[in-house]
């Protein structure tokens, strides 16, 4: 298995604010317009595409889009991905090579909901998840919002230890 340094090199990925690394691989050329709506404030491209990758205790931090994002498994080790909607139950899939242990090679995330991602064992230094995230309509930085750690603990109190791992 490849150490998340090459991949780091070899993908030409650079430092990513939510955490990780990561590199744009593809925007779609044609847009959208939106000019009268409420999310999204000017033209988003039809998708974007990163590659992405989180390596030993790093983590995505809670954040969350205008756009459902769908997410891929490449290589490395289980990455699980935690989804706390505005409303409703909160979910999260782990992304992996094991279908018999309950890992599934993509799966996506509602528009709307916050969302982050870490290692299974943050005590691991050498181990990583490499994954994709296809973003519809397309990523945009200005769409993108942090977590605010007390609302959320407030809202998901049985959530404590996840929320304070990802914030």
């Amino acid at each position: 298995m490849q150490k998340a340094e090459f991949w780091i090199e070899n993908l030409n990925l650079s430092p990513h604010p939510e955490g990780g690394f990561y590199r744009e691989t593809y925007r779609c050329n044609k847009s959208y317009p939106f000019t009268d709506n409420p999310y999204f404030m000017g033209p988003r491209s039809y998708a974007t595409a990163i590659s992405y990758l989180l390596k030993g205790a790093e983590c995505s931090r809670l954040h969350r889009i205008h756009s459902d994002e769908l997410w891929f498994f490449h290589a490395g080790h289980p990455l699980t991905v935690h989804i706390f909607p505005e409303t409703g139950k909160t979910a999260s899939f782990i992304l992996g090579h094991s279908p018999e242990e309950g890992q599934v090679l993509q799966a996506w995330v509602p528009a709307g909901a916050w969302f982050g991602a870490c290692l299974g064992d943050a005590t691991a230094p050498d181990h990583y998840a490499l994954v994709s995230c296809v973003v519809a309509p397309g990523f945009d930085f200005s769409d993108f919002v942090f977590a605010d750690r007390e609302t959320l603990l407030k809202t998901f109190p049985q959530h404590t230890s996840i929320i304070e791992r990802l914030t």
